[in-house]
């Protein structure tokens, strides 16, 4: 929403718009010249009509429930209420653009295309769902003529999207408040390639493999039937480097400066769209050593009394499972790109929605095998109603029928986390905090927090 806000405003629409939570992005967005209430009251409908000479135009998202009192306001005033996802395709619609979609690794392959272009002198528009370390921002308003998009699946809108190149990373079962099951996601995806002019696909996700026709495809394990490849040659706790094949052919070598396949499969894909766009291979070669990832992806926070804090917003298994496998990866091979080598992985993490949590139980509790230490908040609900029996205690006792010699401590609340982190860590660790909801906010506590008032604990059999 503060993307689409910032494009309008800089394409002189005179924009308005509220959030209940302060933040460094609505100060940059009321720098801008954008008005902002910080309540979500009927009174601000009101205040912009009487300000304007014609009706606004009303920009909701899917977070949005009919009881806002904003929502309710303007359809009482019989205002024109669209979806983000109307206004972002039709910006879409007026220049050749990129779309990421894909169950993981769409915002930072959108980072890394964005980032590839604008050194490329393309100076790109940009719509991305995580801060952008070039930009220091979730945006950019470019000059040049391509947008690149983050086509979120969540809510089935990114069928509207009729982009210059559709780019699909991989697909799960995600999202089971809108997708029934797997084939519903498969058919919004089919639907969301088809309205592309060309496509981009990872040839090492069976599900696209098997469903999609791509007109293009991507892939980390082979180079043989694929348009672009990136094999690699070495992979550590530091850097990734890869042999780059283009239909077949050996065009060079690079040197991603992160860990990770899943990284890699990201570069690989931005690799690829930005060929397809033209850019030379020689310029993409020199630009890729300075890529990062975009903000809450191993975002290293900061050293807390000699632990090494680092957020991710991983909230899927196979989101969570290739984050620690990363983590692992750096530990092990005592190389890191992080300010000093770790001895353990402490991993914190929020389980994100009551469904997701229940559907994925099993998974997420595998998924947290790496961990030395496994510390669990409570469900952060996303506005869900709670489901009887699905908990942080459910998925710490999964956990231990899979784990039974790794601990694993399950906090009453975030609050808690401070001491249970201080008394239960120690110097050289990794303390990684996953999940999509407010565990990102706990580095301030920590910051800040040096005492907490209370806390409780359940402690299960180490």
């Amino acid at each position: 929403m503060s993307g689409l806000a910032a494009i309008l405003n800089d394409r002189g629409y005179s924009v308005s718009g509220s959030d209940k939570q302060p933040s460094t992005t609505l100060e940059r967005l009321s720098a801008s010249g954008i008005k902002i209430f910080n309540k979500q009251n009927a009174t601000n409908i009101q205040a912009i009509c009487k300000s304007n000479c014609v009706q606004p135009l009303v920009v909701v998202s899917s977070a949005i429930p009919s009881c806002n009192q904003e929502f309710q306001a303007a359809q009482k005033a019989k205002l024109k209420i669209c979806h983000r996802s109307d206004i972002l395709a039709e910006l879409i619609k007026q220049q050749p653009s990129i779309a990421v979609a894909g169950s993981h690794g769409k915002t930072t392959t959108s980072t890394f295309i964005t980032t590839l272009l604008a050194q490329s002198n393309q100076d790109p528009t940009a719509v991305i769902g995580g801060v952008i370390p070039y930009y220091k921002s979730n945006n950019h308003v470019g000059q040049g003529k391509f947008l690149v998009a983050e086509a979120d699946e969540s809510d089935g809108s990114l069928v509207k999207f009729q982009a210059e190149l559709g780019v699909i990373t991989n697909l799960e079962l995600d999202h089971i408040d809108h997708y029934k099951d797997l084939d519903s996601l498969i058919k919004t995806i089919k639907v969301f390639e088809k309205s592309c002019k060309n496509s981009l696909a990872n040839f090492d996700c069976p599900t696209i493999r098997q469903n999609i026709k791509a007109s293009n495809w991507y892939s980390t394990k082979t180079s043989e039937g694929v348009d672009f490849a990136a094999l690699p040659i070495k992979l550590d706790g530091k850097r990734s480097i890869a042999n780059i094949y283009e239909k077949g052919r050996l065009i060079g070598q690079i040197s991603l400066p992160m860990p990770g396949i899943h990284n890699l499969s990201n570069a690989i894909a931005a690799i690829g769209a930005c060929r397809i766009a033209g850019i030379p291979f020689a310029l993409i070669k020199n630009i890729i050593s300075t890529l990062k990832v975009p903000g809450r992806r191993f975002d290293f926070r900061g050293i807390w009394e000699g632990r090494q804090i680092v957020d991710d917003y991983a909230h899927h298994p196979s989101e969570v499972k290739a984050t620690l496998s990363m983590a692992r990866l750096m530990i092990n091979s005592k190389e890191t790109y992080l300010p000093q080598s770790s001895r353990r992985l402490v991993v914190v993490f929020q389980p994100h929605r009551y469904s997701r949590t229940k559907q994925f139980l099993k998974e997420f509790a595998i998924a947290l095998g790496e961990s030395d230490l496994l510390l669990i908040a409570p469900v952060f609900s996303a506005g869900e109603v709670p489901i009887q029996g699905i908990n942080s205690q459910a998925l710490a006792k999964c956990f231990k029928q899979n784990y039974p010699t790794v601990p694993v401590i399950v906090s009453g609340n975030l609050d808690d986390l401070t001491k249970i982190i201080k008394n239960n860590t120690q110097n050289h660790d990794l303390v990684l905090t996953l999940g999509a909801g407010d565990i990102n906010i706990l580095w301030d506590k920590l910051q800040s927090d040096k005492k907490p008032k209370s806390w409780k604990a359940s402690k299960l059999a180490a």
